[in-house]
């Protein structure tokens, strides 16, 4: 395939997809919280991730309305708690360090799509903040350590996924930062020796766990965040691609089990679209239509070995991966540009 699944069908790029987005608004607390699902809990990434899904349907008002919910929640420490519901705070054991980064690719995202400069504004803070959080906790090897735990405090290592998510993050925010004309050197600089950690020092990630190399994020994510790029990027994808990669499925979380998952198969689309890879970008999102439900929401994961959607669930920031993979192929708005534009 050459052009995108979407663009084979005409009607796809809005009228297939805004089902998918009414499943997230659906699920949308008056709050402007954006939980997994109804009466599920809420964490800060896939709140953000659900909620530049809607806006890449361009319901600005949904996604505005959940970025004041997080500027709301924002600790006095310009952090976020791992979990909450309806009610508040669920669990404030720990504070985790790609959570609260995530903030500034959401807001750039927003701004891609509106070009409003006054959202920047209005979440500078918030931004500020959050940023300054994460990047006291950077190691003096590069990694950014995973979470402030509540009771064993800094917990000093690092995990490839997280600290890939950061550095897109700090791009992110170094942006919104020059954009409203308040440099930030440090964020820069930051950002950089993140980047080498990454790239040069594997060493420095999983020293107190097992190691999540068996993750499919593992492989793809320095890939989707512009930590690796053009060639090393291709052949860090072709070099594990058997290993993750179901044909007619998907992609699947991790090398040991017989489940692919569409939330890591619309990053991994993302991926392969960032590399130019757009042919086998194409044919991953065409498969995962099969886990699309009546209502537009789409399942989480698919057991092939026992033929089984698992777990019993249909997420928000599952719809949202959904949205911006068919935006990334689509240029629906110019968020498309997100994972695409030279970083």
């Amino acid at each position: 395939m050459s052009t995108s699944w979407a663009q084979n069908n005409p009607s796809a790029s809005l009228e297939y997809f805004e089902p998918t987005a009414a499943t997230i608004l659906a699920t949308q607390l008056s709050t402007g919280a954006i939980p997994w699902f109804e009466a599920g809990k809420i964490d800060p990434w896939d709140h953000v991730e659900a909620a530049m899904g809607l806006a890449s349907m361009n319901h600005i008002e949904a996604a505005v309305s959940a970025y004041d919910w997080l500027a709301d929640q924002q600790t006095s420490t310009g952090g976020w708690y791992v979990a909450y519901d309806h009610t508040g705070v669920t669990d404030d054991s720990r504070i985790e360090t790609n959570f609260v980064a995530y903030v500034a690719v959401g807001i750039w995202h927003l701004y891609l799509v509106t070009k409003d400069c006054d959202l920047l504004g209005r979440y500078w803070d918030m931004v500020n903040q959050a940023i300054n959080f994460v990047i006291e906790r950077q190691a003096p090897t590069g990694e950014i350590y995973w979470a402030e735990d509540k009771t064993l405090g800094l917990r000093r290592d690092a995990l490839v996924t997280g600290c890939s998510s950061i550095y897109l993050s700090l791009l992110c925010g170094t942006k919104i930062a020059a954009a409203l004309t308040k440099p930030q050197a440090r964020w820069q600089q930051s950002a950089k020796r993140l980047r080498v950690a990454i790239t040069d020092h594997p060493e420095v990630f999983d020293r107190t766990w097992p190691s999540k190399a068996r993750f499919s994020m593992d492989w793809f994510y320095p890939v989707l965040t512009g930590v690796i790029t053009e060639d090393n990027a291709r052949s860090r994808i072709d070099a594990r691609w058997n290993e993750f990669v179901v044909s007619g499925l998907g992609c699947r979380c991790v090398n040991d089990e017989p489940w692919v998952t569409v939330a890591e198969t619309c990053e991994l689309v993302m991926s392969l679209s960032a590399v130019g890879d757009f042919d086998r970008a194409n044919a991953l999102f065409e498969w995962i239509q099969q886990f699309r439900a009546d209502d537009g929401s789409y399942w989480t994961g698919y057991v092939y070995k026992d033929e089984v959607l698992w777990p019993d669930e249909r997420t928000t920031w599952t719809a949202g991966a959904v949205l911006l993979a068919s935006d990334t192929l689509t240029g629906r708005t110019a968020g498309s540009q997100l994972f695409l534009a030279d970083r």
